[in-house]
């Protein structure tokens, strides 16, 4: 199975129409609003010297920091103009870039079997994936980290439409950044709360710690303030995890 051809077209049209500045996407915030404080909650439950793999990496912004803390960093993208962006910021190869899909199984087995069990960072895939798709995004978490890898996934809640919805009605309609989400039909929030979960349980995954959080957005709200959208993450282990 895989995404259907609209959705990776979606994909493959918002990142070709992206440029190469740090925080033009509006989730493309800095890792020390995102990937470090993930880390951190990581890390009581994983053995970081494992490769980490950062599934939905788009430009690579996350995948670049997880290198700087792990043992080897993999980021993986459904569309290949994402892939190109993330290598276009790396030139110096801190971290490695796959176009990958995670709705293909036996793509997902072969990268288990090239790395081995490893950890997997995946910040807000499950909410903006199309609905039949979900379930196999979940099990590739649990194919890739195996017996000795931890998952960290952090996805957003249905309190973040009420936000989304908030900044859409900005004065002058939606800022350009929600504005090219909208454009490209993508989907952000599209997950019920209760989903999330009951996708990792389905796919064998435990929930080792979890807790609520928001996800740092680069728009502002008209007083000058962040955008953060209202979140949940979760650390899991395989079902035969030592």
């Amino acid at each position: 199975m895989s995404v259907s051809e609209s959705y990776r077209r979606n994909w493959e049209s918002f990142w070709r129409g992206t440029s190469d500045a740090p925080g033009e996407a509006i989730w493309d915030a800095d890792p020390a609003l995102s990937a470090a404080r993930d880390v951190d909650r990581l890390a009581p439950h994983a053995d970081l010297s494992l490769p980490i793999v950062d599934l939905g990496c788009g430009n690579g912004t996350q995948t670049r920091y997880l290198a700087t803390r792990c043992g080897r960093a993999l980021g993986v993208d459904l569309s290949q103009a994402a892939v190109a962006h993330a290598r276009r910021a790396d030139p110096a190869g801190t971290a490695e870039f796959r176009q990958l899909s995670l709705t293909d199984p036996a793509a997902v087995r072969a990268l288990r079997e090239d790395l081995g069990d490893v950890n997997v960072y995946m910040r807000a895939v499950i909410h903006q994936s199309d609905a039949p798709d979900r379930r196999l995004v979940a099990e590739a978490v649990a194919a890739l980290i195996g017996r000795r890898g931890r998952g960290f996934v952090t996805e957003l809640t249905e309190e973040s439409k009420a936000t989304l919805a908030r900044l859409a009605e900005s004065p002058g309609g939606p800022p350009r950044k929600l504005r090219r989400v909208f454009d490209h039909g993508l989907k952000p929030a599209d997950a019920g709360n209760a989903e999330v979960p009951d996708l990792l349980a389905q796919a064998g995954l435990r929930i080792l710690a979890e807790g609520p959080t928001a996800l740092a957005q680069t728009e502002q709200w008209a007083d000058g303030s962040r955008v953060e959208l209202p979140a949940r993450w979760f650390v899991v282990a395989g079902a035969a995890a030592g």
